[in-house]
């Protein structure tokens, strides 16, 4: 995905205030050898690219002044009630270190799974995102996670999902994912028997 920005040189509030009534975002691209770079981008292009999932989880290409560069979105400030973006942070990113950064996690094959078939259980989704490393060249859109052979009684654990090649989970402990919810009893724990 492709961002055009140009650089801003004030600064300051009263700078950042006159530039949102013009219809601008106030950022800045930081990281690497290069000196931080302050820009402005235009506000409704930016606000749909970031309705996108893969805004917020791939490398982008920002252009300043003409000058391509790769980074990613970092952090990005909203107005508590106006669908407005109030500040953009992104940072630059090299081919050849590895970056963190989190990944939206995709669910498929529910319908299919032993526990919603045989055990009429309902499947809860611990956590939607996964921590990872690695190199730029590397980084997944989101990574997707198999529920079709879920059994009652049974969960997915990180070490259960198969990550794409050169993809490293940041946590050391191996934290839960997916649970399934057995109708007339709590979360089916992992090796407990249901009744």
């Amino acid at each position: 995905m492709k961002v055009v920005a140009t650089s801003r040189q004030e600064q300051g509030s009263g700078a950042s205030r006159r530039l949102r009534r013009a219809g601008q975002v106030p950022g800045i691209v930081y990281g690497g050898s290069a000196t931080p770079a302050n820009i402005q981008i235009e506000h409704n292009p930016l606000w749909h690219a970031m309705q996108k999932e893969a805004f917020h989880s791939s490398i982008l290409d920002i252009e300043i002044d003409g000058k391509s560069e790769k980074v990613l979105l970092r952090d990005f400030q909203t107005h508590a009630y106006k669908q407005q973006i109030l500040h953009i942070d992104f940072q630059r990113v090299d081919a050849t270190h590895k970056i963190h950064v989190r990944v939206p996690l995709h669910f498929h094959g529910e319908e299919n799974s032993p526990a919603i078939k045989l055990s009429g259980g309902l499947i809860s989704h611990v956590i939607t995102e996964l921590d990872i490393t690695c190199l730029p060249g590397n980084l997944p859109e989101f990574i997707s996670v198999d529920l079709s052979g879920l059994e009652a009684g049974k969960s997915i654990h990180v070490s259960d999902i198969a990550l794409p090649e050169g993809v490293t989970p940041v946590s050391h402990e191996n934290p839960v994912v997916v649970t399934v919810v057995v109708k007339g009893g709590g979360a089916a724990a992992e090796g407990e028997e249901q009744k």
